[in-house]
């Protein structure tokens, strides 16, 4: 009897084992498939912008240095003013250089007069000798003094020459038209051509350097698709500037150069690109971004919630005609706008795949789309 009540207890427990598990399995296949949003793969055209710090520079920033050692008498200009080629920014005291110049010019009329004797007492004794009054000798040491009285005038010529040239070094001009900088000197400061720091800084910012680098695979990329570095400056687009406060700039720009030396620190190349600058908005040394737009024509675009990344490679789940998720790796171009993909391959035209949700997917799942 304690035999047959074992035997019908491990016979009840199979049976109920398999009762459970019978309505496990008719649980999962009876459980529906899960709706996600899907789309067939098209192309289109995409722009992808790239952002890069930028540092902003006149197009000329040229550091005004004094050509004469003196005292400043006067300032006459104000940061931040703008000022016109030739327009008068300091003035050195003048005193010591007019005294120069004078003296100068008095050595010269004292040369002129000097020239003027040696050259009567040359003819005198050119006359003499003719007739024989006078020797070789007189009349030889006569010309040696005259060729010495004018050297000794074009001496005096050349002093009074850089005499008036230092004296107009005094009045410190603005080389070129732009906006001058700060104005660390003032007046009674001692200033010579040795100082370490300049005078001030005169910016000509009609127009704006920008400067910002690229990384060296950007540019072997450029260089390749272009055929060269100057094709590639040639075929870069316009570019946008964001000013510090986050505003666009309302002018676009354009590359003009990028330099041919790779940094060894940093890996990247410095370009240049100019903006106009007729508000006078841009001033040197500010900084901000720009922003390069990329151009993909006809190129298949997918959403990024269509993809999952692993580590450095994305996969995509195609739906099948029985309605079943497979995934696929993609390869995608480097720009992104955070939103979508350029698929460079891994997809063709046609192909049905998840649109979202994609990261809560398991390969072979059962999917209901959504269309």
């Amino acid at each position: 009897m304690k035999m047959n009540l074992k035997y019908m207890t491990a016979v009840l427990s199979i049976v109920v084992a398999g009762t459970l598990s019978s309505c496990s399995n008719k649980s999962q296949q009876q459980m529906p498939a899960a709706n996600f949003e899907t789309m067939k793969v098209t192309t289109k055209d995409v722009t992808m912008t790239t952002k890069y710090s930028a540092t902003i520079r006149g197009r000329q920033d040229i550091d005004i240095l004094p050509q004469v050692s003196g005292t400043l008498t006067k300032l006459c200009v104000t940061e931040g003013q703008v000022v016109k080629a030739g327009q008068a920014l300091f003035i050195i005291d003048q005193v010591p250089f007019q005294a120069a110049l004078n003296t100068a010019l008095a050595s010269l009329e004292s040369a002129k007069a000097q020239l003027a004797t040696s050259q009567l007492e040359y003819n005198s004794k050119k006359t003499l000798f003719d007739q024989n009054v006078v020797s070789d000798f007189d009349l030889q040491k006569a010309s040696n003094a005259l060729l010495t009285a004018k050297a000794a005038l074009a001496q005096c010529e050349a002093q009074v020459v850089n005499a008036r040239n230092n004296l107009s070094y005094t009045v410190v001009k603005s080389p070129s038209n732009g906006i001058v900088g700060t104005l660390p000197y003032r007046q009674g400061a001692l200033v010579s051509p040795n100082m370490g720091q300049p005078l001030t800084t005169v910016s000509d910012n009609n127009q704006m350097y920008v400067y910002f680098s690229i990384n060296e695979t950007q540019l072997l990329t450029m260089t390749r698709e272009s055929g060269s570095a100057e094709a590639a400056i040639s075929a870069m687009p316009e570019i946008k500037l964001i000013l510090v406060d986050g505003s666009e700039y309302k002018y676009t720009g354009k590359v003009e150069s990028i330099s041919g030396v790779v940094d060894r620190s940093t890996g990247t190349v410095q370009v240049r690109a100019v903006f106009n600058n007729p508000e006078k908005l841009l001033h040197s040394g500010s900084t901000g971004y720009v922003v390069i737009p990329t151009v993909y024509k006809d190129k298949i675009v997918i959403p990024a919630t269509a993809t999952v990344q692993v580590q450095d490679k994305f996969k995509v789940y195609l739906v099948d005609k029985d309605n079943i998720a497979h995934e696929r790796l993609v390869i995608t171009e480097p720009l992104t706008n955070g939103k979508e993909y350029v698929i460079k391959d891994g997809l063709k035209v046609g192909d049905l795949i998840v649109a979202e949700g994609a990261g809560m997917l398991k390969d072979g799942q059962n999917v209901k789309p959504n269309k």
